[in-house]
């Protein structure tokens, strides 16, 4: 009996589990990354999502098969399209921390210089064959592609430009003064 603790506390299990409620939404609110959706590259990825969808629906919902460029195009748009829907879910909710063996700065860099290249050369494509389709229904949504592959090249420019910019700050904070 001696082992026996002097003083013992009991709680409901109503308290815990409200209790336990609070930790999990607290949790859930800390893993998001505010501050990234705020910056300038998370600002241009959610543009790039919703230009890259905009784009790639018009390449999907017209007859495409015609001309075997837009093949390519939208290959081009919906790979990217779903990599940096990927990649910015991962940012947002800070995993990319958790797989700390990523040089996550660079990583981001090569992919958005990577994809401006990739969508140049689609919007190249489509915008040298919308000619092709004139007189018909798809002239306007493939026109309108083009113009929306031009936007996604841009953008993707631009956010290769902030991710240099990113990295080329991370690479000089992590080398050590000899």
């Amino acid at each position: 009996m001696a082992d026996f603790p002097s003083k013992v506390t009991t709680e409901t299990s109503t308290q815990n589990y409200q209790n336990s409620q609070q930790g999990v939404s607290a949790t859930i609110t800390t893993m998001v990354d505010f501050s990234f959706i705020r910056s300038m590259q998370g600002v241009l990825m959610m543009v790039e999502i919703v230009v890259g969808f905009l784009q790639w629906m018009l390449i999907a919902c017209v007859n495409h098969t015609a001309n075997p460029a837009y093949g390519w195009v939208l290959f081009v748009a919906i790979t990217l399209w779903i990599l940096t829907t990927i990649l910015f879910i991962l940012i947002l909710f800070s995993l990319q921390q958790r797989m700390a063996f990523v040089p996550w700065p660079m990583t981001v860099m090569v992919y958005n210089g990577v994809a401006t290249v990739l969508f140049l050369t689609a919007f190249i494509a489509n915008a040298a064959t919308v000619s092709y389709f004139k007189g018909s229904y798809s002239f306007g949504p493939l026109g309108a592609a083009a113009f929306f592959g031009a936007v996604m090249t841009l953008l993707y420019g631009a956010s290769a430009f902030f991710s240099y910019l990113d990295w080329r700050g991370n690479a000089a904070d992590s080398t050590v003064p000899t």
